[in-house]
């Protein structure tokens, strides 16, 4: 079974950046569509970001233009790179593959607030 670990979130004053990293365990992570999913207080948990095994991204339309996906297959590591934050960007976020096949990790929450 893989085991996915979120780093990198905190709290950021609006208009400001943050870099998540996920790491996964296990080889087998560059077979898999990865996606970045948060939950914010109180609601579902959506998804954000999507990125393919070749490269190719999508994103929900409220990130696009602000936040950009990728991974390194080689470190079995997933990032969101995260501009302009809003408060409405604020969570936990999480990373699993694009059919949320994995058991989900703790998250790393972002608060973004002034």
């Amino acid at each position: 079974q893989v085991q996915l670990v979120e780093s990198g979130g905190g709290l950021v004053q609006p208009g400001g950046s943050l870099r998540l990293s996920c790491a996964a365990s296990g080889s087998i992570f560059s077979i898999y569509v990865m996606g970045w999913y948060r939950q914010a207080p109180g609601t579902q948990r959506e998804w954000v970001a999507i990125i393919t095994n070749s490269g190719y991204t999508n994103y929900r339309n409220s990130v696009k233009g602000r936040f950009t996906i990728s991974r390194d297959n080689a470190k079995n590591t997933m990032y969101l790179q995260m501009n302009s934050l809003k408060p409405e960007d604020t969570g936990v976020y999480y990373c699993n593959t694009g059919g949320q096949d994995f058991s989900w990790g703790q998250g790393t929450p972002v608060t973004v607030s002034s």
